[in-house]
């Protein structure tokens, strides 16, 4: 049995060591394995397979599809936007990759799959063979889902939900907010990328707030009841903000419906209108355009997997890992992502060398800053079971809640270790 206890010491010592938490038999595996393999998505589930795979077995040939030359990251973009990083700080290359592993790196958009044929055609006209493909094609939007919010909408109102420009608007806009003024944020429905990053978003910026415009407020409309670790930050926002954090549940109606771009305007389920000085919209969401193409995305908008291997249950010898995939209990995290990424690595070194899939065996710990000093964390260990991904009894767990401040800040030093480990075992750079 894997206690909460000592999941934490695992994870500690993978913040201090940048050990690889959560991989079957790390070591190099060739077994006779050759072969081709192509990866769409540079994030954290694809740069994870391809580094992991060209680990197990140097000898299989691993083309690895990006269309940015440098991936920015969704954690700790909310430590940018409340004032706490700059935006190189969550940016990273390739460079570890290619020069120290032989991944090949093409910088281009993958536009379609030909799942019989096995290639993968990219928007240059290029056709990539495979013997076996790797979609980490995180999310797109469901652009049609809410009224007047569209790519267009966008560039006035920002998700800020894939690291980037979009990112770097939200936080121009914040720094121009007068003081007093509204800060809006819409919250989607679940399934949704990071259950409690639009929570700690609001915890940052309120940060930014209380230190640059302490008259301003922010207001949260939820298309949901209930929330992740949504007891520890409410008792948080109300240690360290008091009452300039509101948070409207669907129930109370927080359903935005529709959005007024140029105007900054939501209206809520039951006709409510609120005007915001700032607008953060975050829509509906579902995997990535190019899981859709490959034929992989079932009628949920999501991609449903082989638990033992993540490989999809409608196309042979692909295998997709992240935020795409139906994978519940465990979460759309970049930890999540980063396990799959190891298993998945695992899973093709075996298949391309003819032996079978090791047992796997999941983790994921999403921390929270609510302030600077002031960290939380909920844990999960996960194995397969009959098919389905399930939760180890009796592992993980969420922070105490009656933790003292010194246990809050070593969380937030803990939260602080994540990134820096999770970083330099992915992509071999992490930034202070």
């Amino acid at each position: 049995m894997i206690s909460r206890r000592t999941l934490l010491k695992s994870i500690g010592a993978t913040a201090l060591a940048g050990s690889t938490l959560s991989m079957p038999a790390i070591g190099r595996a060739d077994g006779g394995a050759s072969g081709r393999v192509v990866i769409v998505g540079g994030g954290f589930g694809g740069a994870t397979a391809a580094k992991y795979i060209k680990r197990r077995a140097p000898s299989i040939d691993v083309t690895l599809v990006e269309a940015s030359g440098r991936f920015y990251t969704c954690p700790f973009s909310n430590l940018y936007l409340g004032g706490l990083r700059d935006f190189e700080s969550i940016g990273h290359d390739y460079a570890e990759l290619t020069e120290r592993y032989g991944v090949r790196l093409v910088t281009d958009l993958a536009r379609d799959v030909d799942g019989a044929g096995r290639t993968v055609t990219l928007a240059s006209g290029e056709t990539l063979a495979y013997d076996k493909l790797v979609l980490a094609p995180g999310i797109d939007f469901r652009w049609d889902a809410i009224e007047g919010y569209d790519e267009a909408a966008a560039e006035l109102v920002p998700h800020a939900w894939k690291a980037g420009p979009q990112t770097q608007l939200l936080k121009a806009q914040l720094e121009a907010l007068e003081d007093g003024g509204l800060f809006i944020l819409g919250a989607p429905a679940d399934p949704f990328r990071c259950p409690p990053g639009p929570y700690e978003r609001v915890s940052l910026i309120a940060h930014y707030l209380k230190t640059h415009k302490p008259k301003s407020k922010i207001l949260i409309l939820d298309s949901k009841d209930a929330f992740s670790k949504q007891g520890l930050f409410t008792a948080g926002w109300q240690a360290l903000y008091g009452d300039l954090i509101e948070w409207v549940p669907l129930s109370q109606d927080g359903k935005v419906v529709r959005v007024d771009a140029a105007s900054r305007e939501v209206e809520t389920e039951f006709g409510t209108v609120h005007k915001a000085g700032v607008l953060n919209f975050i829509p509906p969401q579902k995997a990535g355009f190019i899981a859709d193409a490959a034929g992989v995305v079932n009628e949920s908008g999501w991609v449903p997997i082989k638990a033992e291997t993540f490989e999809s249950t409608q196309v042979a010898d692909i295998h997709v890992v992240g935020d795409a995939t139906i994978a519940a209990p465990m979460p759309k995290s970049g930890f999540s992502a980063n396990t799959q990424g190891k298993v998945v690595a695992a899973a093709v070194v075996a298949a391309l060398g003819g032996d079978a899939s090791p047992e796997p065996i999941w983790a994921n710990t999403c921390y929270s800053l609510i302030g600077p000093d002031y960290g939380i964390s909920v844990a999960g260990v996960y194995r397969a079971a009959d098919g389905k991904v399930i939760s180890v009894e009796g592992s993980g767990g969420v922070s105490p809640a009656e933790a003292d401040a010194a246990f809050r800040k070593r969380e937030a030093e803990y939260t602080l270790g994540w990134y820096a480990a999770i970083t330099q075992d992915i992509w071999g750079t992490t930034a202070a």
